[in-house]
């Protein structure tokens, strides 16, 4: 059957704006399927994101100094051996040398008002100068026939909860430091006040603080 003229006319025009319509849609559906590896493309990766993070937020060195764990610069020369002794209350658990000179205040002296403790640490500091005995605070301390506290060259364990331990901590860092000056000066023997050593006899007194006389 055969198209009246204005069918045959329409027709090609419909046929022409359908085969442009699909194209246009074949068009966007290619640009949808594009898009997201255009984006993947641009997109960092998940490595690559990390390592921008972990240049952005390491400027600088990793390592920070650590925050002292005690203040002494608030004290002034008006303030006590006492004041100081508190101030280093909260000071960490010593170990090597320091871990030596406090067990020998601990040991010799912890029943000593702060003044006499302070004074055997700093005989023990004296002795580890002088070149006489041995070089250390540990050593001047195991030494032989020096210390009676020490048992076959081996330091006992202090009572670690008690407020004498505190105390023998704070006097030894406060010596080793040289924070306060003893009433021991360069004092490099001592003995406890009720016997009488006969080597004392060749020795020049220094101090004597409550049970304990210091020589030179």
């Amino acid at each position: 059957m055969r198209l009246p003229f204005s069918a045959r006319a329409v027709a090609p025009v419909a046929f022409a704006i359908v085969t442009l319509t699909g194209a246009v849609a074949a068009d966007v559906h290619a640009q949808n399927q594009l898009e997201p590896l255009a984006q993947a493309e641009s997109a960092p990766s998940a490595d690559q994101s990390s390592a921008d993070q972990e240049i952005r937020f390491v400027p600088g060195a990793v390592v920070q100094e650590m925050p002292a764990p005690f203040d002494l610069s608030s004290l002034s020369e008006s303030d006590s051996l006492t004041e100081m002794v508190a101030a280093t209350g909260t000071a960490p658990e010593p170990t090597g040398e320091l871990l030596c000179l406090a067990q020998a205040v601990y040991f010799e002296a912890r029943g000593e008002p702060l003044s006499g403790q302070l004074a055997v640490a700093q005989v023990v500091i004296n002795r580890a100068e002088s070149g006489r005995f041995a070089a250390s605070y540990c050593g001047v301390v195991t030494q032989p026939a020096q210390f009676s506290f020490v048992r076959g060259g081996r330091i006992p364990t202090p009572n670690a909860g008690s407020s004498a331990w505190t105390r023998a901590k704070a006097v030894a860092l406060i010596a080793d430091r040289g924070l306060w000056p003893s009433e021991a000066g360069d004092a490099l023997y001592f003995h406890a006040s009720h016997v009488r050593p006969g080597w004392a006899r060749a020795r020049t007194t220094l101090a004597t603080i409550d049970r304990h006389v210091f020589y030179r």
